[in-house]
């Protein structure tokens, strides 16, 4: 049985299309709820660690003093060589636990815009390259020491890096539903408003209509990567 531990840390920001392929494969799944008590389990018997997004910065550690032992919890995790997947906030979370620099982009990027594939660190990492994708953020990152740089976009340079073939951080939402998407829209419509890479609300809730099922067959594709256990 695999045994997944999720970190999430706002109510609207869940597993999305993650859950139905977790439960086909009769995974163990224990989540910590930031918002509610930020406990974290033993590593031991952990197989793969997703952490989710949320509005917070990972610079908020005065404010949201759990932040430091969550990247206590992930930089311990990979040293294992768990498998660990970060999604927006949980791939800057990554970063930041290893040492490198979250700060803010210098534009938002809110909607669906595609992503260009860079390099990977084998041919088996199954992003896609010109297909629209989910983005909310405002924040970006530098490379964590040992990360392979592996997507782009025109609004964001580090859109996605891997370390080894347990570890990834994606800064888009891969697992991205529509009830989700809806949520999110419903809890963080204030950050909407005019720009290049700022969707409006139609748009961002209309996206085109395979586009879905696009991102979450490529989700799925991350994670049989992640957990093809040697």
């Amino acid at each position: 049985m695999m045994n997944v531990h999720v970190l999430q840390h706002v109510p609207f920001e869940g597993l999305g299309s993650i859950a139905p392929w977790l439960e086909a494969r009769g995974a163990r799944i224990t989540t910590t709820s930031f918002s509610a008590d930020p406990s974290l389990p033993t590593l031991s018997e952990l197989d793969l660690v997703i952490a989710l997004g949320g509005p917070m910065s990972v610079n908020d550690e005065a404010t949201l003093p759990w932040l430091r032992p969550e990247k206590a919890f992930l930089r311990d995790a990979i040293q294992r060589g768990i498998a660990v997947l970060g999604v927006c906030l949980g791939a800057q979370l990554i970063a930041s636990a290893l040492g490198a620099r979250v700060y803010p982009n210098p534009v938002k990027e809110i909607g669906w815009f595609p992503i260009d594939i860079i390099q990977t660190e084998s041919d088996g990492v199954p992003l896609p390259t010109g297909i629209p994708v989910f983005h909310w953020h405002g924040e970006t990152f530098d490379l964590p020491p040992g990360a392979v740089h592996i997507a782009e976009s025109d609004a964001t340079r580090h859109q996605a890096f891997q370390i080894g073939r347990r570890v990834m951080g994606l800064q888009f939402h891969l697992e991205a539903t529509p009830a989700g998407v809806y949520d999110l829209v419903e809890h963080a419509r204030n950050e909407l408003g005019e720009g290049r890479y700022l969707q409006t609300e139609e748009a961002i809730l209309n996206p085109p209509s395979d586009a879905y099922l696009q991102i979450n067959d490529v989700m799925q594709e991350v994670l049989e990567y992640l957990t093809a256990f040697d």
